[in-house]
């Protein structure tokens, strides 16, 4: 399960180290693509298959579109041996990852913010308590 957050640089060469916390679920074979909301997504093969799932139950009208959002810039990649990840630069500029940035755990998936992009995501507690309160919970 990957959970909890960490910030860390990227170097000139676009690479970061990766959360070790991480290394059982996502190490090899990350697959990273752009984010529903302005971060990239990290899949471990079998999160990715049942995301990619999903994506292919939608009407065509929808998964077409979904297909090309997620998969045209998608990024098969692998942390190194001195535990860096090299993020592809397209994905860099899609995200606005510069430097700083937060790696976070989300439950079947990791994402990657940038440090300011990720404070100006994060919910009050006001907000929460209203998600809560919204669903059956």
């Amino acid at each position: 399960m990957l959970i909890g957050g960490s910030t860390h640089t990227i170097d000139a060469k676009g690479r970061m180290f990766f959360p070790a916390r991480f290394k059982e679920d996502l190490w090899e074979n990350i697959i990273i693509c752009r984010g529903i909301e302005k971060c990239l997504m990290l899949f471990s093969p079998a999160e990715w298959e049942i995301f990619s799932e999903k994506i292919r139950k939608q009407p065509f009208s929808i998964s077409s579109k979904l297909q090309r959002y997620f998969f045209s810039t998608a990024a098969q990649c692998s942390v190194d041996a001195q535990g860096r990840l090299l993020l592809p630069q397209a994905l860099r500029e899609y995200a606005g990852l510069e430097k700083n940035v937060m790696v976070v755990g989300t439950q079947s998936r990791a994402e990657i913010w940038d440090i300011e992009e990720w404070e100006k995501s994060q919910l009050s507690n006001e907000d929460v308590k209203d998600i809560v309160d919204s669903i059956d919970f």
